[in-house]
């Protein structure tokens, strides 16, 4: 098996069998954020709601749910959104999104770490159309998004 086919059997599984879909809690909950981003270029839409818990040592991303509609690229990058950044404190969640980033904007010249993006490396040959990478991105976009919404407000120290 070629590593392309691999990378399409993950994001496949993760479209089939998305981890954290489905909204919880509700957007009035401390400490949470709810935002909607639309690709219009292909019309993929996300809902996504982060929860941050505050620490001592800084907010840690409780947890992140979601509603999308869109193709297996969008759905199954949320997917993975969820398996890297939950559980997370906050700073280091940003710095997977900066590498997912990287890879995304790498037009397929850039060696994933698979020690940081695990899953996530099935998208590197996405990153060669870039028509998609906008399906892939749209996930974490919408997850920076309610996060700094969450820390602008102070709501992780709530």
């Amino acid at each position: 098996m070629d590593l392309d086919s691999l990378y399409q059997e993950i994001i496949l599984d993760h479209y089939k069998n998305p981890h954290g879909k489905g909204l919880r809690g509700t957007a009035d909950d401390a400490g949470t954020a709810e935002v909607h981003h639309v690709n219009p270029t292909c019309g993929d839409e996300v809902t996504l709601r982060v929860h941050l818990r505050p620490t001592d040592a800084g907010p840690v991303v409780d947890d992140v749910s979601y509603d999308a509609l869109g193709c297996s690229i969008s759905q199954a990058s949320a997917s993975v959104l969820y398996d890297l950044v939950v559980g997370k404190p906050v700073d280091d969640a940003l710095a997977v999104h900066q590498e997912f980033l990287t890879l995304m904007q790498g037009k397929g010249a850039v060696e994933p770490d698979e020690e940081v993006l695990e899953d996530g490396i099935a998208f590197a040959g996405v990153a060669k159309f870039p028509a998609r990478v906008k399906c892939a991105l749209l996930s974490w976009m919408a997850w920076k998004d309610a996060t700094a919404q969450v820390v602008a407000a102070g709501g992780e120290n709530r």
